[in-house]
Formats: C-alpha cells, structure tokens, sequence
C-alpha cells in the first residue's frame, strides 16, 4: 500500500470510528477514479477578464483549467488569476502539434513543434503543472506510418532533457491521427522510449469510433498520466457522420462510464478528469460540471 492511500485509510477509519460508523460499510464503498475536475481554457465562451474567469470556474466546482501553450496570454494575470480563486493549472495542451507535427517530413516543420514543445514545458512548469498534452504524429498521404513512428519517437527523445529540467511530463494524446491506433502499439511506443517522464493523456472518448475504453485502460495502465473526459455516439456516427458522434452529452452516448471507472480502478489511476467538449457560457459550462460529477460518481 502506498502511503498516500494508507493515509486515507487511516483518516477514514479514525472517522469512522468517532461516528459510530461500521467500518465494513466503509470498505465496501467504491473508490472513485477520477477525483478533481477540469477543462480546457478555451471552452469557456464569457467576454470577461482572466480572473473573473477563473472565478466563474471555481464557482460552478472546477478544480482546475488547461491553458494552451503556447498562447498570448500575460503569465502574469494567469497567476495572480491562479493564486486568488485557488483554481489549478495541472497541465497545458501543446498548442502546435496538429499544424506542425513532430512527424512532419520537413525538419524546419519538426523544429517549429519542437520549439513550441520547449515553451509548453516551461509554461506549465511555471503554471505549477505537471503535464503537456502532446499529439505525437500525424499519418496522412505524404507522411507513412514508419515513418512516422520513427520521426515523432526521435523528436520526443530530444525533448526528454527539457522535460527532465523542468520536471514536467509529456503527456501523449490518443487521437484521429491515423497513427498509434491499438492499445498495444500505444503501448509499445513509450516503452521503447522508456522514460518515467512520457506517458498517456487518454481521451476516452476518442476511443469509441473504433473500440471500447476500457480495453485500453487495461493495456496503457500506469501509462496513463491524465484523463481527457469526452463522449461519443457510434448511431449519431453512423446516421449523420463520424464527426457527429461527438454531438452528444456526456453520459448520453456509448462510453460505460462505470466500466471505464472501474478500469481506472483496477489499474490505479487517481486523479484528474478533463472536459473537452464544446463549452459556452456560464450557463453551458454549469451543465459541463453538473455531466461530469456523474461521471465521476458512475459505478
């Protein structure tokens, strides 16, 4: 046992014990997976300061955002935005990598994610994060599948000693990139790196299209680093189109949230859920929290 988990469980039976309550009960009450609850900076859709929204955020129960980087934000205003709502920044989503791809067959494309690789890293250093989200490659017509699994392991490998420096994580995201489409493959690519700084940003939701989440839970396990929180409706896929399947509410589509609970379970995660789907106003993003405890609390 861990001694973070051992030191929960003491507090629990303390408490229970002052309570009068029977410790079996306790014991059999599921541990939840997921246990703060963030977005991404850009669903929220107010025209108002920095700070004002953080602290819509922290009112409608976010315990954190993620900034892209890089951005044109002030750092300055983002911090004090920070340190006066108490609003996390846990990571960063790498703001180059679909445009400019570490897989790229141009190095001067290479070098600009690169570059924009090293500020992330030292932005959510700065942030007081721990992860940035990185899409590793893109599989198209002019960029082979070999090619890119070996372009985008020898870029990633570059980036290891900034990553070592700053003590932040790269956080690779699985997503319609043609590239890294099996849990094993997944997998394999970051043990042959073989890092403890490189790892998962799993989007669950990016799975269903073409396989079930809880497969690749069981497959990337401690890989994971972060979770990504989004849905998908396979017959909205198949009546209207394979981006429409996205157009549907968490909880509402084909994701068993509780057996994808219980994979992160099994595999230990504890941590961080991120919103990433279409934000809004106030109003929307209250909705967005509201669909997320229930994800959250799904067994």
């Amino acid at each position: 046992m861990q001694r973070r988990d051992f030191l929960i469980n003491t507090t629990i039976a303390a408490s229970a014990a002052v309570v009068g309550i029977d410790r079996s009960v306790l014991a059999t009450q599921p541990i939840k997976p997921l246990i703060k609850k963030s977005l991404k900076y850009g669903m929220v859709d107010e025209k108002i300061s920095v700070l004002d929204k953080f602290k819509l955020l922290k009112d409608l129960g976010f315990d954190g955002v993620e900034l892209d980087s890089p951005n044109e934000l002030d750092p300055k205003e983002i911090l004090a935005a920070r340190d006066k709502t108490g609003l996390e920044l846990p990571g960063v989503v790498n703001s180059a990598h679909w445009k400019y791809p570490l897989s790229d067959a141009d190095p001067k494309v290479r070098e600009v994610c690169f570059k924009a690789m090293e500020k992330s890293l030292n932005d959510c250093k700065l942030y007081g994060g721990t992860t940035v989200l990185l899409v590793p490659g893109v599989v198209n017509q002019n960029t082979s599948y070999e090619d890119a699994y070996k372009r985008a392991q020898a870029e990633i490998k570059k980036l290891l000693p900034i990553a070592e420096k700053t003590g932040i994580k790269i956080a690779l995201e699985n997503v319609w990139n043609n590239f890294l489409i099996s849990p094993v493959e997944a997998a394999r690519f970051v043990d042959e790196i073989n890092h403890p700084l490189l790892g998962w940003y799993f989007d669950v939701g990016n799975i269903l299209r073409y396989g079930w989440p809880e497969h690749w839970i069981e497959t990337l396990g401690k890989r994971i680093m972060k979770v990504d929180i989004k849905e998908y409706s396979r017959k909205k896929q198949q009546d209207e189109g394979l981006w429409k399947g996205f157009n549907v509410e968490l909880m509402e589509g084909d994701c068993n949230w509780p057996v994808v609970n219980k994979a992160f379970t099994k595999i230990g995660y504890s941590g961080w859920g991120s919103a990433e789907v279409p934000g809004g106003d106030r109003k929307r993003l209250q909705v967005i929290s509201e669909k997320m405890d229930a994800v959250f609390n799904a067994v």
